[in-house]
């Protein structure tokens, strides 16, 4: 059962009652050998996943999202990971990433996070295995300042291939952003558009996000998950190196957000978790997602900039008439 502490009344963090837990449980799967695409399609496998990946279906997969410990000493759930020296991460690193490419289609797609301490390692092995494309950015909001040292407010995600014959629908990741300088010719904008609520252009996607928000106790997608990754990232992910229908596989799930935005957006998923509490969160948030696709940031296909997406949505009536209007989020 998650954290039974007491909350705030406004929290929506998504938690877990006893009968939930029992309810949910049933529905993780546990591999016993080889198995079939059918017997894992859209499903959570419970178990740790060096027992599984040599028991996945060949060249099923069209994308692969990792998101693995970071090389810090930290706990989940009961369970610790403890900081290794970088050449012992590398190995570590290379235990399972070397047994990815047999799982993805030819022209799949692989997404790995790391920190800064990881991500020179992460590099290092999977240029072996795959094709090294971009090292993507995010600016991670969330955390403490340091006294004697740069805070550390962003993460990277190398963003790989199995050959230069991939998938990626640029105009799928299209963001929208406030125009500072709105040039124009003849009187005309100039590749931005007039709103009652401001000046918008849309813009291609580069390797800098800052558009992001790390789920916390508001958010109607947050656990108690301590490294939970928001919705709108996946989003982009998704959208960018798959297709309606394709197969999205994350080996190290944690809460689900990889499997909730595949199914969001008319994807299948395979998900890996060995937490089983971890497990069942992510069971309840693939029910909430059948009665809700949206996912914060993201609108009429394309994504906002962070605190933006409210202001389209705010009413033109006079402000006398605004008092009792209920605002979307403002992330």
């Amino acid at each position: 059962m998650t954290n039974n502490r007491e909350r705030a009344p406004r929290n929506r963090t998504i938690t877990l009652s006893e009968a939930e837990m029992a309810s949910y449980k049933t529905r993780l799967l546990h591999l016993q050998g080889t198995t079939c695409l059918e017997d894992v399609h859209d499903r959570i496998i419970c178990q740790d996943v060096f027992e599984v990946l040599d028991w996945l279906p060949p060249g099923s997969v069209d994308l692969l999202f990792a998101d693995p410990p970071y090389n810090l000493a930290k706990t989940f759930n009961g369970r610790a990971f403890s900081e290794l020296s970088a050449t012992d991460y590398e190995l570590w690193l290379d235990s399972w990433i070397k047994k990815l490419p047999r799982l993805l289609k030819p022209n799949g797609s692989l997404y790995i996070c790391g920190d800064w301490r990881s991500s020179t390692s992460i590099h290092k092995v999977v240029q072996n295995y795959f094709v090294v494309q971009n090292r993507i950015t995010w600016e991670r909001e969330k955390g403490r300042g340091a006294r004697h040292n740069w805070k550390n407010c962003a993460e990277d995600i190398w963003f790989c291939t199995v050959s230069n014959q991939y998938t990626f629908n640029v105009e799928d990741v299209r963001l929208k952003r406030r125009v500072l300088a709105p040039y124009t010719e003849d009187g005309t904008p100039k590749d931005w558009d007039e709103t009652g609520n401001g000046r918008y252009r849309l813009t291609y996607p580069s390797n800098i996000w800052t558009d992001l928000t790390v789920p916390f106790w508001s958010m109607p997608e947050n656990t108690d998950h301590p490294t939970q990754k928001p919705e709108k990232l996946l989003a982009k992910v998704i959208l960018a190196s798959s297709n309606p229908g394709d197969i999205v596989f994350d080996p190290f799930l944690g809460s689900g957000t990889t499997a909730v935005v595949a199914k969001k957006l008319g994807r299948h998923f395979i998900g890996v978790e060995i937490d089983e509490l971890y497990g069942c969160l992510a069971e309840k948030r693939l029910e909430l997602a059948n009665g809700d696709k949206t996912i914060q940031g993201y609108s009429d296909s394309v994504f906002w900039e962070r605190n933006t997406l409210s202001e389209q949505s705010k009413p033109t009536q006079p402000a006398s008439k605004q008092q009792n209007v209920k605002q979307p989020s403002l992330f």
